[in-house]
């Protein structure tokens, strides 16, 4: 398992660490939010002062309002000319709305912005996460993270958490100027404030449990269609069709059963919050009308503090809906933190400074195992001297393949179980950066993008020469393979080289490295899916194209690593057998009984 870091991320500051891009965007919607807030609570003044002074000269406004009135030309000619009175509430009601649009505005970039912002972070930071740790997680519950938890986050930043000043300053507004109305009604208003608060934290956890296990749910749900995309031409092959559907379909009721069980507790809250608020409104209602009736309210009062009412009892119910859909932003949160708080490479297994510049690679008393304690390498002790081929063999399971990705550090060597080194320098005070480009590997199951020939093959080249591109292809066997494609190197190759042959991948995979041209070239059983004539081609152009380089071939054929300088025959981990292929055949061994075998 990675270890933890010494300052992890909480839910605070990984929503800072996001936000960082893109909060001057958030700070000014908030501010126009709460501009937009305060002239909604002017209107039902205005209605209120045009219906008890305009209208009844009951002469119970302020001071400043009475100034106002008389700027306009006093309360006779505005009684006269109340389409002025109209005219100033529209236009409040203008101003409001484009203070509103321009939020939307401003929130919507600022939450693109902070999307494209997780994005690019978890992106930068999943690719630098040692290979250990992708065995313990799937690539669909990773893409799944990476997709609907991003989403989730970026929807409660961008609408609850602004939503939050919003709604407080509503719920301020509203409550002060119903006070300046009639403070019993503004009392009985209030009162249902706590009400709904409380039942918002009754649902929380209810709701947070049941969406961490949905969210689980299609995470796992993703998992297998992704398996089945990848593979579909295996599931096929194997006419495993109705087992993966049934597969499918089982892990999809699950999936759609954690949903309704979540949507049966959002349903009730949403039930219980429409019930509060109803009474809410319905008490006021009644109330405001005895006490109107009753000489303690103006009808102007009355009409404002039902306005007042009505536009807090939407706030109100806004801040229990921001309350239960913290608890899904909370658990998207989480799961995206537990990417981020996982340990990249140079942090998990530590990172040199020192540059890699040539040498030969020796192997001191290596040992080594995965999680299950079982050994796969064992007291391995080797040089291979720079410019030389050494030839690895040996039968499935022996080793061989560890052997190659502890040299690239894709597999990390503990403490106490030996030391790799080039040219004198302790791979793991290599840089690691620098390691890998003075070591090229192409691997059992080559892998290439959904791209063209080209652009695969040139994979790690900013600009491509003419000149190298034809050298690799050539040196691959893959020139003729090209030449019979109608688009040539343009063609474009499909998922995962879906299009090619297997041998056809496996050579543009030995062209990206010999395009590569690093110092160490590996090539892992990377010749098992071409017939013989093409192995034997395809070798001797890799020595004659790669002079001064040393090359490392390991496969279960005794044909493709005769001609190195040394082999050594891997069994159980250990190094069996080693020297040329003429003194292993006189050894009668296991590279004697192989070859044997092999020829028939």
């Amino acid at each position: 398992m990675n270890k933890e870091r010494k300052i992890k991320f909480n839910r605070v500051s990984m929503i800072a660490y996001f936000i960082k891009g893109s909060k001057r965007f958030f700070a000014l919607g908030v501010i126009l939010s709460l501009l937009a807030a305060f002239l909604d609570m002017i209107s039902p003044k205005l209605v209120q002062y045009t219906v008890d002074e305009v209208l009844k000269e009951e002469q119970a406004a302020p001071a400043y309002v009475m100034e106002g009135m008389e700027l306009l030309g006093g309360r006779l000619y505005l009684r006269e000319h109340l389409y002025l009175i109209a005219i100033l509430v529209i236009l409040t009601a203008l101003v409001a709305a484009v203070c509103r649009y321009l939020y939307r505005v401003v929130n919507s970039i600022g939450s693109e912005r902070l999307i494209k912002t997780i994005r690019d972070k978890l992106f930068v930071h999943i690719e630098h996460l040692p290979s250990s740790w992708y065995q313990q997680n799937h690539t669909g519950d990773i893409l799944q993270r990476c997709t609907s938890d991003v989403e989730t986050v970026k929807m409660f930043v961008s609408e609850q958490m602004t939503a939050l000043f919003r709604v407080g300053m509503l719920i301020a507004l509203a409550m002060y100027f119903m006070l300046g109305i009639n403070k019993k009604l503004a009392l009985i208003s209030a009162a249902f404030i706590p009400v709904v608060i409380l039942y918002s934290l009754f649902f929380h956890n209810r709701i947070s449990s049941s969406f961490k296990l949905a969210d689980e749910e299609e995470g796992r749900l993703s998992a297998i269609a992704q398996e089945n995309l990848t593979g579909v031409r295996v599931v096929r092959a194997f006419g495993r069709e109705s087992f993966e559907r049934e597969r499918f379909e089982k892990q999809n009721e699950g999936y759609t059963k954690m949903w309704i069980r979540l949507m049966a507790w959002l349903s009730a809250f949403w039930c219980s919050n429409d019930l509060i608020t109803g009474l809410q409104i319905m008490l006021i209602l009644v109330t405001g009308a005895v006490f109107c009736v009753r000489g303690e309210l103006t009808p102007g009062g009355y009409i404002a503090i039902v306005s007042y009412n009505g536009m807090l009892a939407w706030p109100v119910r806004e801040l229990g809906r921001v309350i239960s859909d913290m608890s899904k932003a909370g658990v998207a949160v989480d799961r995206i933190r537990y990417i981020c708080n996982s340990l990249t490479e140079d942090e998990a297994e530590g990172s040199g400074d020192k540059e890699i510049k040539g040498g030969d690679i020796v192997f001191e008393n290596v040992s080594f195992s995965y999680e299950d304690d079982r050994e796969v390498l064992k007291d391995i002790n080797l040089r291979i001297k720079e410019g030389s081929t050494l030839g690895i063999i040996g039968a499935t399971g022996s080793g061989k393949s560890t052997f190659a990705a502890l040299m690239n550090r894709i597999y990390e060597l503990p403490e106490n179980c030996g030391k790799i080194s080039v040219g004198g320098i302790d791979i793991k005070e290599a840089d690691r950066h620098s390691l890998r480009k003075h070591i090229s590997m192409v691997l059992q199951e080559p892998y290439l993008f959904s791209r063209t020939l080209k652009e695969n093959i040139a994979i790690t080249k900013a600009e491509v020469k003419e000149k190298e591109l034809e050298r690799a292809v050539s040196a691959a066997q893959l020139k003729s393979t090209i030449e019979k494609f109608t688009d040539g190197y343009e063609t474009f190759v499909g998922e995962r080289g879906v299009t090619l042959s297997g041998g056809q991948k496996q050579r543009t995979a030995i062209a990206q490295v010999i395009m590569n041209d690093a110092p160490v070239m590996i090539f892992d059983d990377s010749l098992s899916a071409v017939d013989m004539e093409t192995d034997a081609k395809i070798r001797k152009a890799i020595k004659e194209k790669t002079k001064g380089k040393t090359l490392i071939l390991i496969s279960h054929r005794i044909a493709t690593v005769q001609d190195a300088d040394e082999i050594i025959v891997m069994d159980k981990g250990r190094i069996a057998e080693r020297g040329t292929h003429a003194e292993l055949l006189e050894k009668h061994g296991i590279y004697r009984e192989i070859y044997e075998i092999q020829q028939g």
